[in-house]
């Protein structure tokens, strides 16, 4: 194993150049030599590799790969980031088997849908079959990063044996909960009308140290507004309730401007229309006036947190039982 993991340019050289010699060196005993270049962070677009020296050594490793080193020698490069403009990039690309794991930008709009795709894809090639609702779950948890994408499967995978359906429990059971996870979650709960999920998931986000006002705002709120905006647009507008976040999505694309204009956006500025495809399969559970009076509530609760010494927790139930309770 080579340390590719450098501090500048001649070290970048240094690594490569004893990755060649390894190559060039037969295995003992006729065994097989697999040659490890480990993470190495100079073949990206920084100033290590743009240096003159490292092109120069990476061009020989190039080479080197092109004539092959004989059937019992293997190559294996890790690197944190790779500029795929450059010709070792492409030398790999047709010599050799190359896989990427890059991260989606979760700030991006749309990043779900592409994240679902590539989800879909590498579960198809296990023969496993996910339920749409743990499908959006492990999508969330795993937020676009290829690497843990891979990673949870194959654990979903060797955990199910010859059974192939992904249920929504299992992902829980199997898939770590990140703070995003548990917020999802008490999200998922308020629109299945789910009370006892609900209140349980309130006490870990405290448990965990998250403040009451955060709560109500970054998860109870945007559900309760979510859930609004997504009935309204299909009252409306006349719009069905999809099976999918993406048949939302695509209903409100083909929309006129103005009717979607007071929706919320992105950074970017495009709509945040995937928590709405969410909502709207879910928004059939509650009457316009029930949300009308939750977001009320929510207003009252957000003023009681800031302004008074009641208990959060309690503070908190108590909007969650006025929205689902019957």
């Amino acid at each position: 194993m080579i340390d590719g993991a450098v501090e500048n340019a001649d070290q970048a050289a240094a690594r490569i150049r004893s990755t060649i010699e390894a190559l060039q060196t037969l295995p003992f005993f006729g065994s097989t030599k697999v040659v490890w270049l480990k993470s190495a962070n100079f073949l990206g677009d920084d100033q290590k590799a743009r240096s003159n020296a490292v092109q120069f050594a990476l061009e020989e490793l190039s080479q080197l790969v092109e004539s092959g080193f004989g059937p019992d020698v293997a190559l294996l490069v890790s690197a944190t980031e790779v500029d795929k403009r450059r010709s070792f990039y492409k030398t790999l690309l047709k010599r050799a088997e190359v896989q990427v794991f890059d991260r989606l930008d979760s700030g991006r709009a749309g990043w779900e849908e592409e994240a679902t795709e590539i989800v879909r894809r590498r579960a198809e090639k296990r023969k496993l079959q996910f339920d749409e609702d743990a499908l959006d779950l492990f999508v969330l948890l795993t937020g676009g990063d290829t690497r843990q994408i891979e990673n949870e499967l194959e654990k979903i995978d060797v955990f199910l044996g010859k059974d192939r359906a992904v249920h929504l429990d299992l992902v829980r059971k199997i898939v770590p909960l990140s703070r995003a996870g548990v917020i999802f979650e008490l999200s998922n709960a308020l629109a299945m009308r789910d009370l006892e999920l609900a209140l349980a998931l309130v006490r870990r986000l405290l448990d965990q140290g998250e403040s009451a006002v955060g709560i109500l705002l970054v998860a109870i709120v945007p559900t309760i507004r979510s859930l609004l905006l997504a009935k309204d647009l299909m009252e409306r507008h006349r719009l069905p309730r999809p099976q999918t976040p993406f048949q939302f999505i695509s209903a409100i694309n083909r929309l006129p401007a103005d009717a979607t204009e007071h929706l919320p956006r992105r950074k970017d500025g495009s709509i945040n229309a995937y928590a709405l495809g969410i909502a709207a399969q879910r928004a059939h559970r509650f009457s316009t006036n029930e949300l009308i009076k939750a977001m009320q509530a929510c207003l009252d609760a957000n003023l009681q947190l800031v302004t008074t010494q009641l208990d959060h927790e309690l503070v908190l139930t108590e909007v969650v039982v006025k929205l689902l309770g019957d």
